[in-house]
């Protein structure tokens, strides 16, 4: 055993007394040569005396004696480590991988509670023993503020709800956006939670304060009208963000009790088990006129394209003024609100009962494309004043919306009121006219085969506008027929050869209609045993579906040769009888859309249904 020094830092030292590492040599592990050693030895002896001469003389001739037969020398042992060629290329990853590129991992484990700044770099860095790869530079997380608008959007949609646009194409189709719809449609809720949102930045309170405010809706009186005045002059930049401004007329006005002189205060009604008690109402004394909305609408709201207006309803109703009172000789028109594209006005009969109302609003909406009329009740005054206003219907308007019934439920005879409608005129005649101008039409009503009769003879080929036709069918009016064979229902076969002769008559239209890309005839009656039996018929993109006969297709095969039927089924399903002599069936139809209805199974129908 021979004492060698330490090593460290890559350099050998004589070992001392306490730091010296002993360890025995090997010919196979450690290949020094043997002259250092001897000369070593021997210059370390010379100045000893003569008995540690000798010693180290008979030790070392021990020593030449043992390893004086030549060893054959043993395999050098491996490297460590086996250094790569340069050229190595990694294999590829298989294609059923789901990353493609292999990610590379961090290999320092940070702490995750301390500042990254730490000057502790002991406890709270540890360092991995794998080399880590060459730092790549990653580019710096965004902040909320610093993501596109067009996130910050889809946020805020998700939670105020989708919003239809004032001024694009596709918000004009009949079919998406009726006069229910636009009541909702860019109204959002005004709760305190999602209200609190326009705290989170500046950009968020510009959105927020957006939608909050794109439809607002105003009580039509001097008091209120003079608040909204006041609130918009203090908050001016919140004026363009209305699109939407909806303004009701009250149609009822609790009185005040006053037990002192002066004292306002509004007594409470009396609220007893059978229900509320000395609650006593008048005509509100307090309303606007429509010349003093109009005039707070185009002062405030620049920015506003769709404008409502609600005239209430109920018995003797209270007219809507349009003026305030003035002589017999002065002529006053409205305020001119050039920036309206849509007007939607609900209890029509309380604003427009004559075409003169219909012409003073026209004129004060010079830009008006639009215009949605609901009628609350149906009523012959309805039918009556709205003929005499198509008459004079402007051609700037491309789509109308004209509800007329809106109870959808089936009738047993005609009412005495529509008798009325018949003695003066033809109603159906009346509205084929006005829509031959007109590029979208929506009407819910009474209708017959005459109104594309008289469509087809007004509309030119070649000029024709007219694009989506949408009818909702309350009743057929029919001539000359008898009081029970007036009505309407699934049952009624007087009522469902008539629905077949105007589908006849749409389908006739469409050789001179040439621009009609959608035609929807249908009718809705919500007290129906089978709701999917209630008929309709509607042509969309090349595909018919809805009922049909033999006469329906030769027709459609004449006119527009490129129509299909989306599916064409023989019946409705199996068909039995009871005990009592009913009929029952089971429907095989799904409880989707049915895609087709035969005209001569409602026959089956007449007698009673059982569902089963």
């Amino acid at each position: 055993m021979v004492t060698v020094g330490t090593r460290d830092s890559a350099i050998f030292h004589n070992g001392d007394a306490g730091a010296a590492i002993p360890f025995v040599i090997h010919s196979q592990s450690l290949h020094l040569p043997r002259e250092p050693y001897l000369q070593r030895e021997m210059s370390s002896d010379r100045d000893e005396d003569d008995e540690d001469e000798g010693s180290a003389t008979v030790e070392l001739a021990a020593i030449m004696t043992a390893t004086s037969t030549p060893v054959t020398p043993g395999p050098s042992s491996p490297p460590l480590e086996q250094p790569k060629p340069s050229d190595f290329v990694p294999p590829t990853r298989p294609s059923s991988t789901p990353f493609p590129n292999a990610q590379q991992g961090q290999t320092d484990i940070r702490c995750l509670t301390c500042h990254p700044d730490c000057p502790s770099t002991d406890d709270c860095m540890v360092s991995s023993p794998v080399s880590a790869p060459e730092f790549v530079e990653q580019s710096p997380v965004l902040t909320l503020a610093q993501l596109p608008a067009e996130i910050h959007e889809c946020i805020l949609d998700h939670l105020f709800g989708y919003r239809v646009s004032t001024t694009s194409p596709s918000s004009l189709n009949i079919p998406s956006v009726n006069a229910r719809s636009w009541s909702t449609a860019l109204r959002h809720s005004r709760r305190k939670e999602l209200s609190n949102l326009a705290f989170v930045s500046p950009l968020w309170r510009d959105l927020i304060q957006q939608r909050l405010y794109r439809h607002i809706k105003l009580k039509a009186t001097v008091h209120c009208g003079n608040d909204v005045m006041e609130f918009f002059v203090r908050h001016p930049h919140l004026r363009s963000y209305v699109k939407h401004i909806e303004i009701w007329f009250p149609v009822f006005q609790p009185k005040f009790h006053s037990t002192i002189p002066g004292d306002t205060s509004l007594a409470l009604p009396t609220v007893s088990p059978e229900g509320i008690a000395s609650a006593t109402y008048a005509l509100p004394t307090d309303n606007s006129t429509l010349d003093e909305v109009f005039y707070l609408v185009s002062m405030q709201f620049p920015e506003a394209r769709v404008m409502t207006l609600e005239g209430g309803e109920r018995k003797k109703a209270p007219r809507v003024k349009f003026n305030l009172p003035a002589p017999s000789w002065v002529t006053r028109d409205l305020p001119k609100i050039s920036s309206i594209r849509t007007l939607i006005v609900k209890g029509q009969w309380n604003i427009i009962r004559q075409a003169k109302d219909w012409e003073v609003i026209s004129r004060a909406l010079p830009n008006l494309e639009e215009w949605h009329g609901t009628y609350a009740k149906p009523k012959s005054k309805s039918y009556l004043s709205m003929a005499s206003t198509l008459e004079n219907l402007d051609s700037k308007l491309t789509s109308l919306n004209l509800c007329l019934e809106c109870d959808y439920r089936r009738e047993m005879t005609c009412p005495p009121y529509y008798n009325k409608v018949c003695e003066q005129l033809h109603w159906c005649e009346k509205l084929a006219k006005a829509a031959s101008h007109l590029e979208h039409l929506s009407y819910t009503g009474r209708v017959c085969h005459g109104f594309f009769d008289v469509l087809a003879r007004h509309s030119n080929p070649r000029t024709t506008r007219l694009k989506t036709i949408d009818l909702t069918v309350k009743n057929c009016c029919r001539q000359n027929a008898q009081w029970n064979e007036s009505g309407s229902g699934i049952t009624d076969m007087h009522f469902i050869a008539a629905f077949e002769q105007l589908v006849l008559g749409g389908i006739r239209a469409l050789e001179r209609l040439k621009s009609v890309e959608l035609l929807r005839i249908r009718y809705v009656d919500l007290d129906s045993p089978i709701p999917p039996l209630n008929p309709y018929f509607m042509v969309r993109d090349g595909w018919c579906s809805g009922v049909w006969s033999d006469e329906i297709v030769a027709e459609i095969n004449r006119v527009r040769p490129d129509l299909h039927f989306e599916e064409m089924v023989e019946s409705f399903g199996e068909v039995g009888y009871s005990k009592e002599g009913r009929l029952v069936i089971s429907p095989d139809f799904p409880k989707s859309r049915v895609l087709s209805l035969k005209l001569a199974n409602y026959a089956m129908l007449s007698g009673g249904i059982t569902i089963v």
